[in-house]
């Protein structure tokens, strides 16, 4: 099947990204949100991030063109997904959220189309269970920013079918994204790896054996990673750092996979990182 009009619904940080590329890329796209407000600011966010891209002379001001005039939105799922070909979702790391938004897509979508879940953490096995068509569900990891990063992690679930899969590999090579296939499991490889690192960065913060500053210091010229990890974790958002912990918490019943207590109380303070303007950083 050749991938020609896709919908991506949920319009932040992630989704955002992803209609930005798959427009880009040639697709047509429907970014689905809920409130126009949300969809004002996902195209904004789209519109800047095309303007940057202009300035350092990536792309011109035909593409930014094309690729805005290729974006539609809507503010009902059924009518969004209505005629696509691939649906991509990205909404926030939350089961029930994906539940309520999945089963309309299945009611809702042609029957050939693929499905595709931008989750982090949460079992493909378990997404794909709530449609009709688990063969066709597959997962789409991307990786912030979108429009920079390369990697998109391949998610099999357990019904995921060959042909959805070749589909959804040869279509990431199109957005040109490097597709690594990995099977369903909690975290994939990316955060099951990522996301303990990060998690035991934030207990020595809590433990008084480093500041923030000083943990991200060691890790940038000791072990040359470009980010330190508690930076990295302000940039990823430390509720959905919190989310993916408890996820791998819940999904291998091992304690070194406990969130560190100062990581949920940052988050109940409503610390997050970057879109809150603090998290271990402040930020204008």
């Amino acid at each position: 099947m050749d991938v020609k009009k896709v919908a991506v619904i949920g319009g932040g940080t992630m989704g955002n990204g992803i209609a930005h590329i798959f427009a880009m890329n040639g697709f047509s796209v429907n970014l689905i949100e809920t409130k126009q407000e949300f969809a004002d600011r996902a195209m904004s966010t789209i519109e800047k991030n095309l303007d940057r891209m202009v300035k350092k002379e990536k792309i011109d001001e035909g593409k930014k063109d094309s690729t805005m005039d290729s974006i539609s939105v809507f503010l009902d799922v059924a009518e969004g997904v209505k005629d696509v070909d691939m649906v991509v979702e990205a909404v926030p790391e939350n089961l029930d959220i994906k539940t309520s938004v999945w089963k309309q897509v299945d009611e809702a979508a042609p029957d050939h189309a693929i499905f595709g879940s931008n989750t982090s953490s949460i079992s493909i096995t378990k997404l794909a269970a709530l449609t009709s068509r688990p063969e066709k569900f597959i997962g789409m990891h991307f990786f912030n920013p979108v429009p920079v990063m390369k990697l998109v992690e391949i998610v099999r679930g357990l019904q995921t079918d060959d042909d959805t899969h070749d589909v959804v590999e040869e279509t990431s090579k199109k957005l040109q994204k490097v597709p690594v296939p990995v099977n369903d499991a909690p975290g994939f490889v990316s955060n099951r790896v990522l996301m303990p690192m990060i998690n035991e960065a934030i207990f020595c913060v809590g433990e008084g054996v480093a500041t923030a500053e000083n943990v991200d210091e060691v890790m940038k010229l000791g072990m040359a990673h470009p980010m330190g990890p508690l930076r990295l974790a302000d940039f990823i958002g430390l509720d959905v750092c919190l989310d993916i912990l408890d996820v791998l918490y819940e999904g291998f019943k091992d304690p070194k996979y406990r969130p560190a207590p100062l990581l949920v109380k940052m988050v109940d303070a409503g610390k997050l990182g970057n879109k809150t303007g603090e998290g271990f950083y402040r930020y204008d």
